[in-house]
């Protein structure tokens, strides 16, 4: 259960969860560090690539492509990480600019 306070509303979120593990294995402070680290790892790629690829509006929707198209950005992001680039923006505008750069990353990553 988690209460958020806006200045005019306070809303009151329920999370249910299904899981396999017992609950001696997976108490409720546990799943909720589960539950935490998902969607803090699923933020850090899916908004990256939702906002800065914006990947939601892709055209791409037939056969393996999508798979493919989004298997390509993760390892952009990945190698743009790597390389130490925490705004990925800002590491796909530098490339844009200098190719070269870019191609040096993809051959020696």
């Amino acid at each position: 259960r988690r209460t958020v306070t806006d200045k005019a509303t306070k809303t009151v979120e329920v999370v249910y969860l299904i899981t396999s593990a017992s609950h001696t294995d997976a108490p409720p402070q546990r799943l909720a560090a589960w539950v935490q680290n998902h969607w803090g790892i699923q933020n850090r790629l899916h908004w990256v690539r939702d906002v800065t690829f914006d990947e939601d509006r892709s055209q791409v929707r037939t056969g393996q492509a999508p798979r493919v198209m989004a298997t390509c950005r993760n390892l952009a992001i990945s190698i743009l990480r790597i390389n130490g680039w925490h705004n990925i923006a800002a590491g796909l505008r530098h490339h844009a600019r200098h190719p070269d750069h870019a191609l040096t990353l993809v051959l020696t990553s």
